[in-house]
């Protein structure tokens, strides 16, 4: 393996880039010299860590010849422009952005699904970190697949407002304190009220009327799991500060036994099953955030049909389902 001596936060203030901070802070590449790196905005803002202050650098003027490692969360245009640029100066990157996704050149990978396509010829190169809803979702499903080969999948996702962004967080904050005033609640980010409501709408939408997030789901879960699986998607945004939500519906080849299912799962990588009944038998949002794990509850075959199983998904979209999947990425290939 490598030696990440030098390693790039890129979008070191944002909300992925603060993630990536407290990963680092004590769990992960605890031997290596983490640089900070921002936009010119942020040039020169101090960050507390590891018991010393860090320098914000700007992006525009950062020497990437010296990294052996870089974390991208600045956005597809950034990556874009960027992301090749450092690849070209030797350093590796994983990219949390969506611009490189749907490259068939570049891996799309989740360390617990698909990690053994990683070697060490991809480096220098990039690879790309999943959207967080796609990643909770085949952490989950990945034991399951290998057991009973899944068809079809139908998943509604309740996505938090931190899927937007901290600006998207504050507009949450804003609007519960002008409805609670009375107030009409002024909406910036979202195209309307999320506030005391919830909008069936993530991404732009596509042509076939579903939205990109739903679409991604879809392409995501061809590349990394399997392309035989069918996969019908509603992506909800709901007003939860972090922290992303499925319920998640499958239909199998072979039919399923709720025991092996739920042993299957208790032993799987990353995942996290709550195997009690009634209100023990499901953890939420709130619970989740600030945790590293997948957490899989409700476990329930479907009433008429042996071949399908109902489940719930919670997961950190931020720490699982952006910067930890990242950092475990680059831990297939670095020490």
């Amino acid at each position: 393996m490598k030696k990440a001596t030098n390693i790039a936060i890129v979008g070191a203030t944002g909300l992925v880039g603060k993630a990536f901070l407290e990963l680092l802070e004590s769990d992960h590449f605890l031997d290596s010299n983490i640089h900070l790196v921002a936009s010119k905005k942020s040039k020169g803002q101090k960050i507390s860590l590891r018991n010393s202050n860090h320098v914000v650098g700007a992006l525009e003027d950062f020497d990437f010849s010296k990294m052996d490692l870089a974390f991208f969360s600045a956005g597809s245009e950034v990556a874009k422009e960027y992301a090749p640029k450092a690849v070209n100066k030797g350093c590796f990157v994983v990219d949390n952005s969506s611009c490189f996704r749907k490259d068939k050149t570049i891996p799309l990978i989740v360390p617990e699904v698909n990690g053994e396509a990683l070697t060490e010829d991809t480096v220098p190169g990039i690879v790309a970190n999943p959207n967080c809803q796609t990643i909770q979702m085949v952490v989950a499903l990945k034991p399951l697949h290998d057991l009973f080969v899944i068809k079809r999948i139908d998943v509604t996702t309740f996505q938090a407002v931190s899927g937007s962004g901290k600006l998207a967080q504050d507009e949450l904050q804003i609007q519960v304190r002008q409805q609670l005033k009375g107030e009409k609640p002024s909406s910036h980010i979202f195209n309307k009220q999320i506030a005391f409501n919830v909008l069936p709408h993530c991404g732009e939408f596509e042509k076939n009327s579903y939205t990109q997030e739903e679409m991604k789901l879809v392409w995501e879960t061809h590349r990394i799991l399997d392309a035989n699986i069918e996969v019908s998607a509603t992506c909800v945004r709901v007003p939860v500060v972090n922290g992303h939500s499925e319920s998640v519906h499958i239909e199998t080849h072979e039919p399923m036994n709720i025991d092996i299912a739920k042993q299957c799962l208790s032993e799987a990588k990353g995942v996290k099953l709550l195997n009690e009944e009634g209100p023990e038998s499901y953890v939420t949002a709130v619970e989740v955030d600030g945790t590293d794990s997948v957490y899989v509850g409700r476990l329930r075959m479907d009433l008429w049909n042996k071949n399908r199983l109902n489940l719930w998904v919670v997961a950190d979209n931020l720490r699982k389902g952006a910067a930890l999947n990242s950092i475990q990425i680059a831990e297939i290939l670095f020490t």
